[in-house]
């Protein structure tokens, strides 16, 4: 008996193929929202390098006078280049900082505050261009504080 080219014809139904295209349309979403997960915690790393940055500025002007400085003036601080975050101390906004944000959007100050002892710096932003904002506390404890995450889960 003679086998014709449709017998022999090697290769894969269209159910075989179906399901690979289904696997790998399941894979790429979970990875998509891996990826956008750490790539907004990423962005979050400016919020904590930069309060970490006032808070040792502002801890070193209290070993060297002791006290607090209660404006950014005193402090020397200022944003380089484009942030994400405005940056609050003692209820006044650094300059250079976002000020006017999207529809719906606050970059109000979350609790910043100085006295003599003690100060906590503020930092608000919005990393994912939705209308929650992310909010960080820092105090002179060292105790980082996450008031509102912006940072969506996979």
């Amino acid at each position: 008996m003679k086998r014709t080219a449709l017998h022999n014809s090697s290769g894969f139904t269209l159910i075989e193929l179906m399901l690979v295209v289904a696997i790998l349309g399941i894979l790429a979403t979970l990875a998509t929202g891996s990826f956008l997960s750490f790539q907004a915690k990423s962005k979050q790393a400016e919020a904590k390098t930069n309060i970490s940055s006032v808070a040792v500025t502002a801890v070193a002007h209290k070993a060297e006078y002791g006290t607090y400085v209660t404006d950014w003036l005193g402090l020397g601080w200022q944003a380089h280049g484009t942030t994400r975050y405005r940056y609050w101390y003692n209820g006044l906004a650094a300059a250079g900082t976002p000020s006017t944000a999207e529809a719906g959007v606050n970059y109000g100050d979350p609790g910043s505050a100085v006295t003599v002892d003690s100060f906590i710096v503020g930092a608000v932003g919005n990393i994912d261009s939705d209308v929650s904002t992310d909010q960080w506390l820092y105090d002179n404890n060292r105790v980082f504080t996450n008031l509102q995450n912006d940072v969506p889960t996979p």
